[in-house]
């Protein structure tokens, strides 16, 4: 534990802080990047659940992954942090305007804004939309033919967002949104092109050939066809559609303003990458473990056959217990991101045995805590029954972060994953093609199974 003394305001505050991380920071950057999973792993077997870190384009932050000091985070004042200007490392995908880039009462007005789609009647809407997403993209598919399991899902994942987001059908536009999204997502593919939205200091445009500039130039032609969408549909006299996106510019907030376009545009661009990248790679760990575990995947079948799968209300679909179990686990086991959004205190804060200055950063490791074997015994292993035998709290189990900043999309992702799932794993027989087990590699800000999963289309059923 170390001990300073810092001035806030005109009284003097001496600060309890943990242990900093001794490597250099270039050298924690660097492991950070590219070697993720052991840097995190033996930094706290070492140092504990609670630790001071270094990383190259951010102010040091604190680390923690003990559930009563996320509790003590989540249900705070939201007031007391600032969590916005600790995102600045995805304002290059969504701008400025994003609800994850705000703070204070324009992030509360937002997400009010933001949250009705996602919710209610709608959810059973969607429902019916990803069964029939995930069955025209399968059907492509040939017997004996291989695929990666990534790419496949990011497809489906796609449609459902420019179905349901946009409300875009089949078409010119829609293509160039799907094309121009996967070469974008495509250029933080590598850990090492990833450094180039983790490091400010290589967003350098040296033109049409360098990384950064062919990233800005594609955004540029996105920002184009998606302010063209938005005028078309401001212009339309017609009454709006379902989608999101007529939702959004039928909306105004306490003052009677609308969203602006700019605003529309960075709402939009945050759920095409919000809502597209995580869930797809969510849904392609699941099929990995699934066909990598065949007991869990006959399990599953058993609970699928015992309903009605073509009539069954997607919404009761999604209740199901071992489907519930299974998704929880691929979740818990590899979350898509490792860390919940930065909190920055606004004001001095005691945190267990600690007491923290006013600007400190706390960043709450979703991955160490799902890995703590206090709560998750061999948490190493693929284990769907734990979320059987037990209710984890949301300090332990935060795919979706927490408190104030958990993910406006949880509900949307959660049943998207599931009926995904059950459409495939009841009409498609795969075969996994992977001979070796399969660990997180990191693609921008998530991290995905290496090499996406291999897997082959044994035969197709009908229902």
């Amino acid at each position: 534990m170390v001990v300073t003394k810092q001035n806030t305001g005109n009284t003097e505050f001496s600060a309890k802080l943990p242990v900093k991380v001794a490597d250099p920071k270039w050298l924690q950057t660097i492991k950070g990047i590219l070697r993720p999973i052991y840097y995190l792993e033996t930094t706290r077997k070492s140092l504990g659940d609670i630790f001071i870190a270094e990383f190259a384009s951010f102010p040091d932050q604190v680390i923690i992954s003990d559930p009563e000091a996320i509790q003590k985070i989540f249900t705070a004042d939201a007031k007391l942090f600032l969590s916005g200007s600790g995102n600045e490392v995805i304002q290059p995908l969504v701008g400025t305007n994003s609800l994850i880039l705000l703070d204070g009462d324009r992030h509360i007005q937002q997400r009010k804004l933001l949250m009705p789609p996602f919710h209610g009647e709608r959810m059973r809407a969607y429902g019916q939309l990803f069964r029939q997403i995930t069955q025209q993209v399968m059907d492509k598919l040939t017997p004996g033919e291989t695929f990666i399991a990534r790419e496949k899902m990011q497809e489906i994942s796609l449609q459902v967002i420019l179905r349901t987001v946009f409300g875009l059908q089949e078409g010119e536009r829609y293509q160039q949104i799907q094309t121009l999204l996967t070469e974008m997502l495509d250029s933080f593919e590598s850990p090492i092109s990833a450094v180039f939205l983790l490091l400010k200091s290589l967003q350098i445009d040296l033109g049409s050939l360098s990384p950064w500039g062919k990233f800005i130039r594609k955004r540029a032609i996105l920002d184009k066809l998606l302010y063209q969408e938005i005028k078309e549909r401001r212009q339309q006299n017609q009454s709006l559609g379902e989608d999101i996106l007529s939702l959004l510019l039928s909306v105004q907030d306490e003052n009677g303003q609308f969203m602006s376009d700019t605003e529309l545009r960075d709402e939009l661009m945050t759920m095409l990458f919000a809502g597209h990248e995580t869930t797809a790679t969510a849904i392609a760990w699941a099929l990995y473990w699934l066909h990598y575990l065949p007991e869990v995947k006959e399990k599953l079948l058993n609970e699928l056959h015992s309903v009605d799968l073509e009539n069954i209300d997607p919404m009761e679909l999604a209740k199901l217990p071992y489907l519930n179990a299974v998704c929880s686990e691929t979740l818990r086991i590899y979350p898509v991101v490792f860390f919940a959004f930065p909190r920055i205190l606004q004001a001095p804060m005691q945190l267990l045995d600690y007491q923290f200055p006013q600007g400190t950063m706390f960043s709450i490791c979703i991955y160490l805590t799902h890995h703590r074997s206090d709560i998750y015994p061999e948490p190493e292993k693929f284990l769907p029954e734990r979320f059987l035998e037990k209710q984890f709290s949301p300090y332990e189990f935060l795919p979706f972060g927490g408190g104030n900043r958990r993910c406006l999309g949880m509900a949307f992702a959660s049943l998207e994953m599931k009926i995904v799932l059950a459409t495939i794993l009841s009409r498609y027989k795969l075969t996994l093609q992977e001979s070796q087990p399969l660990k997180p590699v990191r693609r921008g800000l998530t991290f995905t199974p290496a090499g996406g999963v291999h897997l082959a289309l044994q035969e197709k059923s009908s229902l």
